[in-house]
């Protein structure tokens, strides 16, 4: 069992408070890596045409990479149930003018409103680690898929090879919980939080194994920047 808190109203609470400091943390601590990750998502996990489904958006930087790879031309969807967040990522779309294409509705990735087999892509960046049931979330995001449409999942992981994964740890553990905390205050040591969450979360063969389990098929992982974060793509 997990001795991170991963209750629903503590993380709703815990990103309802960073909402404001959110992306420019996010970029600066990952050093604009994040950006790169994401774009690498919507190249092994592409759209083709259909909808997508942005599972914890966050403030909305995967949906909209999402809408930017389909030419502006494709539907996307990005759900959370952090408000904060979701006014953050409307905002990004109008300034975007991405509005037509680009909708952000309040949602829990454990119980989706919406019916089975409705996106061709569903995709998930650094938010599944944060849902308190990960299979549960896995079997949602495989239930609004099409059938022969793609689930991806982009999650941080450990680095396997032992030089980097030291200076990896000392970062992740020491200098980024002390960064993210002091700018951006809040209640829930949301970055405390962010090393243990992933220390505790799934990775490689045990996350691809649950993704098949959900009923996915043809699960692959590619680890990107020497293992930091991981893109785990499975066909329904």
């Amino acid at each position: 069992m997990s001795s991170v808190n991963k209750s629903p109203d503590r993380i709703q609470r815990m990103f309802g408070e960073i909402a404001p400091r959110y992306d420019f943390l996010n970029h600066l601590l990952s050093m604009g890596i994040d950006r790169h990750w994401r774009r690498k998502t919507t190249r092994l996990v592409p759209p083709r045409g259909g909808p997508v489904l942005d599972v914890c958006t966050g403030t909305g930087d995967l949906a909209l990479a999402y809408w930017r790879a389909g030419g502006g031309n494709i539907h996307v969807v990005g759900t959370d149930f952090a408000r904060p967040m979701l006014r953050i990522a409307r905002h990004k779309a109008r300034r975007a003018a991405a509005e037509r294409h680009v909708a952000f509705l309040e949602a829990d990735t454990q119980k989706l409103p919406f019916s089975a087999n409705t996106f061709e892509v569903v995709a998930v960046a650094f938010g599944l680690r944060n849902v308190s049931d990960t299979d549960r979330g896995l079997r949602e995001m495989a239930r609004v898929c099409r059938a022969g449409g793609r689930v991806g999942v982009l999650e941080f992981s450990i680095p396997r090879a032992r030089p980097i994964r030291m200076i990896y740890q000392a970062y992740f553990r020491h200098l980024l919980p002390r960064v993210g905390q002091a700018l951006a205050r809040n209640g829930h040591s949301a970055y405390n939080y962010l090393p243990a969450s992933v220390g505790e979360f799934p990775q490689g063969a045990a996350l691809a194994d649950r993704m098949r389990a959900a009923g996915l098929a043809d699960v692959q992982f590619h680890p990107l920047t020497f293992g930091i974060a991981t893109l785990y793509a499975g066909t329904k």
